[in-house]
C-alpha cells in the first residue's frame, strides 16, 4: 500500500487530481478552449483544430511476447486505467502530470497494479476514473485492436455506446526510443466514444532490446496522455 500511496501522493501534490476552486461544480471540467499540440515538421500526427471531448492520463502496462526467430519482443496489447485530466488543462501541471505519474509508477514493485492505484484513489471525492484501455480481437479480421472503454466508470457509467475500438493511422517515435513508446494517431472503427484518439506525452512502455525464448513475456509500465475527439457521448451531469 505504501507504493500505491506514493503514486497518489505525487499526483496529488502536482495537482493532478485537484480541482481549482473555480472548477468545483462537476467532476469533468470544460475543455472548450483545449487544443492538442503536436510536433512541427512531421505528417504522422495531424492535430484537430477543434476541442476534444475527453483528455485522460493513462497509467498501465504495455504487454509483449518474445519472437524467438527475430530475438525481439512483439506487442501483444496493453492494460491501463484512464484518469480524467480535463481539470488540469490551463494549469502548469497539465503537460508534466504524465511524467510525474510515471516516476512514481516506475518506482513501485511489480505487485502493484493500476487497480491498486484506483483503490487508493477512493479517498478522492470525485469519479476521476474515466475508463479502461485494453485490446480486443480486431473487428475487421485477424489480430488485436486497441479499445478504450468508458462504459463502467465516471460520467459515462452505464452508457453501452461509450467505447471506441481503433486502428492506427499515424505513428511518431519518441526522441528516446529505448525508453518511451511512440505517439499515435488512431481512427475509431467501432463505438461512439470518439472518432479520433491521440496518444501523446508518453513515458516508458518500451520492452528490452532483445530476447531469447518464445516463452518470454514482459509487462512494461507506462503513462501517457490520451485525447479523444468527436464521438457522440455526453457525460452525465455530476454535481459535487
Amino acid at each position: 500500500m505504501a507504493t500505491v500511496l506514493l503514486i497518489l501522493g505525487v499526483l496529488a501534490s502536482s495537482g493532478a487530481f485537484a480541482l481549482p476552486a473555480a472548477r468545483q461544480l462537476s467532476a469533468s471540467c470544460n475543455l472548450t478552449e483545449a487544443r492538442l499540440q503536436v510536433p512541427a515538421n512531421q505528417t504522422q500526427l495531424i492535430a484537430p483544430t477543434v476541442a476534444p471531448a475527453f483528455v485522460a492520463l493513462g497509467l498501465g502496462v504495455q504487454n509483449y511476447t518474445c519472437n524467438a526467430t527475430s530475438s525481439t519482443y512483439v506487442l501483444t496489447g496493453a492494460v491501463a486505467e484512464l484518469f480524467d485530466s480535463s481539470c488540469l488543462y490551463g494549469t502548469p501541471v497539465f503537460d508534466t502530470a504524465p511524467a510525474l505519474a510515471y516516476t512514481a509508477w516506475d518506482a513501485t514493485t511489480g505487485l502493484v497494479t493500476p487497480q491498486d492505484v484506483i483503490a487508493a484513489l477512493s479517498i478522492v471525492p470525485l469519479p476521476v476514473v474515466l475508463g479502461q484501455h485494453y485490446y480486443v480481437p480486431n473487428p475487421a479480421g485477424s489480430g488485436l485492436s486497441p479499445k478504450w472503454d468508458f462504459t463502467s466508470s465516471g460520467g459515462t457509467y452505464g452508457n453501452t455506446a461509450a467505447y471506441a475500438v481503433g486502428a492506427k493511422i499515424g505513428d511518431l517515435p519518441s526522441p528516446d526510443t529505448k525508453l518511451n513508446i511512440d505517439s499515435l494517431m488512431v481512427k475509431v472503427v467501432e463505438g461512439n466514444l470518439a472518432s479520433e484518439i491521440f496518444r501523446v506525452q508518453n513515458n516508458g512502455g518500451q520492452p528490452p532490446a532483445s530476447c531469447t525464448s518464445a516463452s518470454q513475456n514482459v509487462s512494461v509500465k507506462y503513462t501517457a496522455q490520451y485525447w479523444f475527439f468527436g464521438g457522440s457521448i455526453t457525460p452525465n451531469s455530476i454535481v459535487i
